[in-house]
């Protein structure tokens, strides 16, 4: 999201460095010699497994009290194969015309020696931001297009482009970010941050190696970051991204109760609704017993009823429009479709608040900034408890979050101004489960006749449900290829009957398909015995953990997130055998460690076998020290791999 707001940096050899951020304009930067730069190409046959290199990768920012500033960043790129030629011939820069005016400085080919391929792009252009279909967004972004003539592998891609902020959103408010590292080799990396001296702004660096540089002149604070030589990195496996790679961001000074005192002011007249909205309210609120009742009801309303479509056009891109608009236009954004409702929770006597947040999490609480917040959702105080609602999640039931915001950071808006730090709240691992269950009866010649039920509840329900969600019933013929897939999944060559489906949106439906399996073909006769095939997954990864092994020690920490999650998968089949059968089973077994829990049974009481795998994960961050324990649990689990089972008449 904030690539273009803070690329990467640069440094020595071939970079001066002044009391004073350099200018740049199309006529050049006078503190970086592009010929110098040049020189910088390395031999194609030394970086096999890369498809480009950087030779400079470059930012130099000004912020001025108000928020106002410019960007200016420049990349030179060195093409060593066509898929990179094809990447690097096409860039496009994005703005917004309301508040920012965009130049590209210049954008070439040149060969190393510097020789000019080409001096300008061949085709430039500007137009809309794209819109999807399925979420419209409207807004004053703008993208500008450019096409490089004579990219290929041999060639050197240089570029320079500033963006100045006219207007800023909030008054002096700013934030930007930076990485160090691109994925590639880095020759040459330097990030500049010109600002009033007055300023004291929040800096935040992470797993740097090298200290910032600080000059003052004229009234103005200048902060160098620069380094040459940096190497691809070496990213271990199910490392947290938090644990590598240097970089850093900085925000102003301004604090989240700044924010939240400045959405106040925004909404604060956009909680009123008219008669023809008492109206449907009432409509909606027909049949509820309870209050609850009344606020699933109206939370399905409008989650479900009120398209996506964002107008975000100047200061409508984070103001919200008036329930009247919303209702008589039937769509709204997210902070529209938030707004209405709370407006409907306070007319039934509810107390509802705007939360802001990001969409995607990650956001930074030790850097306050209206920039690091995408999104708006709503709290629902009651009771004495608090239940958040995003009503843009059509297929999240009341009282329930996205997986994507659970855990993260939100700051909730009261209507004074005053503000509220959360965190929101998680699932634990057992609430997100998703459960297979196979019950049934073998025949002497081996087939199967019985019921397959899939369900599932907490984050693992909205695969399910969104493969629910239909615009319309779905007829015999897809129910029948449904049911023959489902049915020859657990066994090849076997019929179904007896669908059952549920439908995704309705929030009060639990997500739960089952279908009848008849005349599958489950064990085969091997001579005086039956093979029977079990027809549920195992948790063995070989593979995995030899890729793990080949690495050697462990220096990264383990993100336990990227090793299974808070979530919990259960594999179930109860099979009853023929009169005088018995199974030769594994033995059952746990396995336990810090990253998650596992355990399996197989059992036979009377004519019922019973198989059963259980996986749940956990969350956290654990240090490279837990790798012997993690490497433990993953054989242990794997071991348990048998994938059929011996049954002796």
């Amino acid at each position: 999201m904030h690539r273009l707001l803070a690329p990467i940096a640069i440094l020595l050899a071939a970079v001066s460095s002044n009391a004073q951020s350099p200018r740049v304009t199309p006529a050049g930067d006078p503190s970086v010699k592009s010929d110098t730069i040049y020189k910088l190409a390395v031999n194609p046959a030394d970086y096999a497994d890369q498809p480009y290199v950087y030779l400079l990768d470059d930012g130099i920012v000004t912020f001025e009290a108000d928020g106002s500033g410019t960007r200016t960043y420049r990349q030179v790129i060195q093409i060593l194969t066509p898929e990179a030629a094809e990447r690097w011939g096409e860039q496009s820069f994005g703005y917004s015309t309301g508040r920012e005016k965009l130049t590209l400085n210049w954008a070439r080919v040149v060969k190393p020696d510097g020789t000019v391929i080409s001096e300008k792009p061949v085709h430039e252009q500007e137009s809309l931001a794209p819109v999807a279909m399925e979420a419209p967004v409207y807004s004053d972004e703008m993208i500008h297009r450019i096409s490089l003539g004579g990219v290929a592998p041999g060639t050197i891609v240089d570029y320079s482009y500033s963006v100045k902020t006219i207007k800023p959103v909030i008054p002096g408010d700013f934030f930007t970010s930076w990485s160090v590292n691109t994925g590639r080799l880095t020759r040459r990396s330097r990030l500049i941050v010109d600002m009033p001296a007055s300023i004291k702004p929040r800096i935040e660096e992470r797993h740097l190696t090298f200290a910032r540089k600080e000059t003052e002149s004229n009234g103005r604070r200048i902060y160098t970051w620069a380094r040459a030589e940096i190497p691809k990195p070496d990213l271990e496996p199910l490392a947290p991204d938090s644990s590598y790679g240097e970089s850093l961001a900085i925000a102003s000074p301004i604090k989240w109760g700044d924010i939240a005192k400045w959405y106040a002011g925004l909404a604060k007249d956009r909680y009123s609704l008219t008669p023809a909205i008492d109206s449907a309210l009432s409509r909606q609120l027909v049949g509820s017993k309870t209050l609850d009742d009344s606020l699933r009801a109206v939370h399905r309303w409008v989650a479900q009823d009120f398209r996506y479509v964002s107008l975000s056009l100047g200061i409508a891109g984070f103001q919200p429009h008036f329930p009247s608009e919303v209702f008589a236009n039937n769509y709204g954004d997210c902070k529209d479709k938030a707004t209405f409702f709370i407006a409907l929770a306070r007319r039934m006597g509810i107390t509802a608040y705007p939360v802001l947040l990001s969409s995607t999490g990650g956001v930074d609480r030790a850097l306050p900034s209206g920039n690091q917040f995408d999104h708006m959702i709503a709290a629902v105080d009651r009771g004495g408890q608090r239940t958040y609602v995003d009503l843009t999640a059509e297929i999240v039931p009341y009282g329930s979050l996205p997986p994507a915001e659970q855990g993260e950071f939100g700051l909730v808006v009261h209507p004074d101004g005053s503000s509220e730090e959360i965190t929101f709240p998680s699932a634990p691992a057992q609430g997100n489960k998703a459960e297979i269950h196979l019950v049934g009866s073998l025949t002497p010649d081996g087939m199967f006749a019985g019921k397959w039920t899939r369900q599932a509840s907490g984050a693992q329900q909205y695969a399910l449900r969104g493969s629910m969600v239909k615009s319309t019933k779905p007829d015999s013929a897809e129910r029948a290829r449904t049911t023959l897939a489902i049915a020859n999944a657990i066994f090849d060559g076997s019929a179904g009957d007896s669908l059952q489906l549920f439908d995704g949106r309705d929030l009060a439906a639990e997500p739960k398909i089952s279908v009848l399996i008849r005349h599958g073909k489950a064990a085969a006769d091997a001579g005086g015995t039956e093979i029977l095939t079990i027809p549920i997954r195992s948790y063995s990864y070989p593979s995995f953990i030899s890729s793990l092994e080949a690495r050697g020690p462990r220096k990264s920490p383990i993100d336990a997130e990227k090793v299974w999650g808070p979530r919990t998968e259960i594999e179930d089949l109860r099979l009853t055998l023929p009169a005088g059968w018995k199974a030769k089973l594994p033995a059952s077994d746990t396995a336990t460690s810090v990253f998650g829990s596992y355990a399996s049974e197989y059992t036979q009481n009377g004519r019922e076998l019973h198989i059963a795998r259980r996986l749940t994960g956990t969350e956290g961050v654990f240090p490279a020290t837990k790798m012997d324990e993690l490497m433990t649990w993953l054989k242990k689990m794997s071991a348990d791999d048998a994938k059929y089972v011996i049954l002796e008449h």
